[in-house]
């Protein structure tokens, strides 16, 4: 019985391992295409049915793309977006889950009402008018503001305050510690798992975010790299030159390879943050999910 147990489990982990590294291809395969495809020269992408290798590597594309101007632009908008949103959505989210874990009066009907306006959206046209009526039109904080806060990382983030023994904190009391000194000494450094899981997920969502610079910004010169690459690739404008950014460049590559070229250098950043956040992220995002 227990030789059968033992045949079972290692085919139960084969037939996983299978099924995973399958999953694993299959979203690996769109980003090889691109890479190959960002290479390639026009011709042996239009004349190739799939294109597996390029036989010439060219670098047209990547040369355009880093010599434009309004890419690099939008791409330092965006680092300077994912940076300092998530700096906020981090402060505000940490401040109000020890907020709402403090046990104090009327503590549910705070919390219904806090977590209601967050998981019930109004819709577009209202946060458009509140964003209007508040002058954060056409600025960098339209973008960052209105979803500083998430309902789902409040609340788990809320339930890992509360999971911190309350002998620490009542130490820090009797030796006069007020809230704020608590919160900055004690339970942020023993929130760092957690900061970093959220963290990582509020950078992405910042870096990939597109919808709100086209609904908040007017002026291009501030939209983000999303945007840029929305223009390239869906709407096929492949020409995102400044004006005597590029004198000497007299035949652009083509929009496809440039789309390609620059969802690749957009993609990088955010998957070179990744690995100094790995240690922290299976751990922070398990926090505050079992209780004892």
């Amino acid at each position: 019985m227990l030789q059968n147990n033992t045949m079972r489990d290692k085919m139960y982990s084969y037939v996983n391992i299978i099924l995973l590294a399958l999953i694993a291809l299959a979203m690996l395969i769109p980003f090889y295409y691109m890479f190959v495809v960002s290479f390639a020269t026009y011709e042996e992408f239009v004349n190739t049915k799939l294109l597996l290798w390029p036989k010439t590597w060219v670098l047209d594309a990547y040369q355009y793309i880093l010599g434009s101007k309004a890419f690099i632009r939008s791409l330092g908008v965006t680092i300077y977006v994912t940076v300092v949103g998530t700096a906020v959505s981090l402060l505000l989210t940490a401040a109000m889950a020890y907020a709402m874990s403090r046990n104090i009066l009327g503590q549910k009907l705070f919390m219904f009402m806090v977590l209601f306006t967050f998981v019930f959206s109004a819709g577009m046209i209202p946060s458009y008018m509140i964003v209007q009526s508040t002058g954060l039109m056409d600025t960098l904080w339209a973008i960052i503001i209105p979803g500083a806060i998430s309902s789902f990382n409040l609340i788990v983030m809320r339930e890992f305050f509360r999971s911190v023994p309350y002998d620490l904190t009542e130490a820090a009391i009797i030796d006069g510690a007020n809230d704020i000194k608590i919160f900055t000494r004690i339970i942020l450094p023993l929130s760092k798992p957690a900061l970093a899981a959220f963290g990582l997920f509020y950078a992405v969502g910042l870096w990939n975010s597109y919808f709100t610079s086209l609904l908040y910004l007017s002026n291009p010169a501030k939209w983000t790299v999303q945007v840029i690459l929305r223009q390239m690739v869906i709407l096929n404008q492949g020409n995102l030159m400044d004006p005597g950014s590029q004198a000497g460049v007299v035949n652009p590559p083509p929009a496809e390879t440039i789309g390609m070229a620059a969802i690749l250098v957009a993609t990088i950043p955010i998957l070179i943050v990744y690995p100094f956040l790995q240690k922290h992220f299976a751990k922070g995002v398990m926090l505050g999910s079992v209780k004892e």
